[in-house]
């Protein structure tokens, strides 16, 4: 027998292992029943041809049509072709010989059916696959495994060009022959109480399942695993969190907060109001808080922020605020400075009586600047510090850290959490986590599910509205030419505005690298899967870039406009002088990359026009246009693009033109992109633990493992009683572990 830990090997022997090894990455019994079939062909029921796209890996269920065989005219050899088809389309086989291939020709008979896997291509206008895998389905002189394929549905594998759907079913045979699962890592009481298989049974039922509805309640079973182990390591996180110690900071009736909050201009919403009494409460705890505190674009997360700093400020400790980016730390400096007016500028000339001040600590700074500012927050001279990723440094050190918000979540890890965390001396710090995107309930649950959550979702008073509208380049070149007249109009009237491009152009390695502190996009090259032209098969021109279009625009449609450009590669002294400049006034119009994502607060700029709107991410557009409509005049968001009408990258765009509501646009970016994306697998070049769980149609699903799986951690915390469970998730801690639990 062979548990699911045992090595391959032994179980399907040493060639096959290896195979499975090159080509799957799976080397343990336990790894190979987890490369779950893609589909099921019903037995005789023939393969859509039609739904073949060129460049894909495929196995298809066809009937030989014709074979025919020829010469090859400039050396030596035969082609032999055999046309397959599903009844409506054709696909032809290709094989190339130096012999007469009469084997080949008296197996590949008109009539006969059979599985044949390869990557797709056209030759002369025909679909083809060229040397193909196959093994044949029939009787009498064709190679046939009646046994194999008895049962009414035939499970198809994902596949490579190494090893086929049915060399991987071979090796799933063996090892489920002598599969014995001792101990189920999912309790038998949490089976009994929602009508769940057991593993074993599970496995069978999904490698060879009796009908399609044995199969779905396999995928079910397996399903539940994924989600409860991932909710355990969250729950016990959650648990682990609680039992540190933390220093009580509590509101003080006198303090900076107060002062703050009578120096407001501006109302708080309902939402910010109550997500700040939250946090203002757990502070006061003597247990670290963890919280996300999430919302719209523009819903005033900085403020919420700036008032938790100054309560910790109030009790006597440091505030931390860390950013994914160097313009966004500089921006976050600026506009805290700003808000906090007199009561950041302790020790200086205007500064209010009671005040604190503010460090900026970035990667670039200069010698003296560094010191200076490395000697501010190790002295507590600085109540609260700004900085990049160089505050994770072991030569950074507080006086009393007493709380630690991280902007842009995803973008950290777990790890670089924890590092600053470190950082606090005795007990820990509290914690807040920003996300400027608003995210499906389930990703909260699974991504962040070591957190508690708070979000926002109404605008602030004043806030304005952003039209936004697809631009069509390609079919409608007047309306481009309009978008330039537009901004050139809102320039005119004293306001300014930003064109987006995907890349930076110029003389750098690739020209479209995101350097330094640019971000790169969410999750996809420049955020998104291609369309336009590549939902075709096309080939593509390369991204726009700001040097190319900012140079463009100068001589032409904006020439006499005031043009600046900022990105990634640009020395950090020069973006922070640019950004100035046009936060100032002195530049009209901004050409930049994704760089000006979020944070960015210049309350005159009104137009915002995203260039190859189609190569960016649903998100990451919102993020965008969120630049525009903060002050007294409505926003402008242009979405230009050449992706054909009707197209995937399309509809995408009119979707995002169509709501300004986050929420329901971040479940649409979520059904377009991997579930390893999400959890930052496929960054990390990592397997993703997530095979069958899909975060959007399975949120019901992830809800009750939650409640289970905090149910089972609350009695039993080191889960002593629940071995198989507790060597399912040493082996995802240990082997896969996703961006909930370390850096993508």
């Amino acid at each position: 027998m062979a548990s699911l830990q045992d090595p391959l090997g032994p179980v399907v022997g040493a060639k096959a292992a290896k195979r499975l090894a090159a080509a799957l990455d799976a080397r343990t019994v336990g790894e190979l029943l987890r490369h779950y079939p893609r589909r099921y062909e019903n037995r005789g029921e023939l393969t859509d041809l039609a739904s073949l796209r060129d460049g894909e890996n495929v196995t298809v269920q066809a009937e030989i049509a014709s074979v025919s065989v020829r010469r090859m005219r400039n050396r030596p050899g035969t082609v032999l072709e055999a046309v397959v088809t599903d009844g409506r389309g054709r696909l032809t086989l290709t094989f190339f010989g130096r012999g007469r291939q009469d084997w080949r020709e008296k197996v590949l008979r008109p009539g006969v059916r059979g599985l044949f896997a390869g990557q797709v291509s056209t030759f002369q206008g025909k679909r083809q696959l060229s040397h193909p895998e196959y093994e044949l389905l029939g009787s009498g002189e064709a190679v046939v495994r009646a046994a194999e394929y008895a049962a009414e549905l035939i499970p198809v594998y994902p596949a490579t060009s190494d090893i086929t759907s049915w060399q991987i079913a071979d090796s799933v045979r063996m090892a489920l022959d002598l599969l014995d699962v001792d101990h189920d890592p999912l309790p038998r009481v949490i089976r009994d109480r929602h009508g769940l298989s057991g593993l074993a049974d599970a496995l069978r039922g999904i490698h060879r399942p009796a009908d399609r509805r044995d199969a779905e309640r396999a995928r079910q079973r397996l399903k539940w695993d994924e989600a409860f182990t991932l909710q355990v390591i969250l729950a016990q996180r959650r648990r682990a969190a609680i039992a540190f110690s933390a220093t009580p900071r509590k509101r003080r009736p006198a303090g900076l907060l107060a002062e703050f909050d009578g120096m407001l201009p501006f109302e708080l919403t309902v939402g910010q109001q109550l997500a700040g009494a939250t946090i203002a409460d757990e502070l006061a705890l003597d247990h670290p808080m963890h919280r996300l505190l999430q919302g719209e674009v523009g819903s005033g997360k900085t403020v919420i922020a700036v008032r938790a700093m100054l309560q910790v400020v109030d009790g006597g400790g440091q505030a931390a605020l860390l950013a994914p980016t160097e313009v966004l730390a500089q921006q976050h400096y600026r506009s805290i400075s700003a808000l906090l007016g007199p009561l950041a500028q302790a020790g200086q000339l205007g500064g209010a009586e009671q005040a604190t001040r503010l460090a900026l600590l970035t990667g670039s700074l200069g010698a003296a600047a560094r010191r200076k500012a490395l000697l501010d927050a190790a002295s507590g001279g600085a109540g609260i510090v700004i900085g990049t990723h160089a505050l994770l440094e072991e030569n950074v050190q507080f006086a009393d850290l007493g709380l630690v918000v991280i902007d842009e979540q995803h973008r950290f890890g777990v790890e670089q959490r924890d590092a600053l965390r470190e950082k606090a001396g005795d007990g820990r710090p509290h914690v807040l986590v920003m996300t400027a995107t608003p995210i499906p309930r389930t990703v909260a649950m699974t991504v962040f599910g070591d957190l508690e959550v708070s979000t926002l979702t109404e605008l602030p008073a004043g806030r304005q509205a952003i039209s936004t509208h697809v631009v069509p380049a390609a079919e409608r070149p007047r309306y481009l030419e309009r978008t330039w007249e537009r901004i050139t109009e809102e320039v005119a009237k004293g306001r300014q505005a930003y064109v987006v491009c995907p890349r930076i152009g110029g003389d750098g390695p690739s020209g479209d690298e995101p350097s330094g502190d640019e971000p790169a996009g969410d999750g996809s090259a420049a955020g998104g899967p291609a369309a336009g032209p590549a939902d075709q098969g096309a080939a593509r021109r390369p991204p726009l870039a700001v040097l190319d279009l900012a140079a463009s625009l100068d001589r032409g449609p904006l020439a006499g406009v005031r043009l600046a450009v900022l990105h990634g590669r640009l020395p950090p002294e020069e973006k922070d002088r640019v950004m100035l400049a046009f936060a100032g006034g002195s530049v009209d119009v901004l050409v930049t990359t994704t760089v000006v994502e979020v944070g960015v607060d210049v309350p005159n700029a009104t137009t915002m026009v995203i260039m190859d709107a189609d190569r960016f991410g649903v998100s990451q557009l919102h993020q965008l246009r969120g630049r525009v409509g903060r002050g007294s005049h409505e926003g402008l968001c242009l979405l230009v693009t050449e992706a054909e009408a009707g197209g995937p990258a399309r509809l995408r765009l009119d979707a995002v033109a169509a709501t300004l509501d986050g929420f329901k646009l971040s479940r649409l970016d979520l059904e377009q992109r991997r579930e390893g994306d999400v959890l930052g697998a496929a960054q990390a070049g990592r397997k993703s633990s997530l095979k069958l769980l899909t975060l959007l149609a399975d949120e019901d699903l992830i809800g009750a493992a939650r409640r289970a799986a905090t149910e089972l951690v609350d009695a039993d915390p080191a889960l002593a009683g629940q071995r198989g469970l507790a060597a399912a998730i040493g082996a995802l801690l240990a082997e896969q572990r996703a961006e909930f639990l370390e850096k993508a």
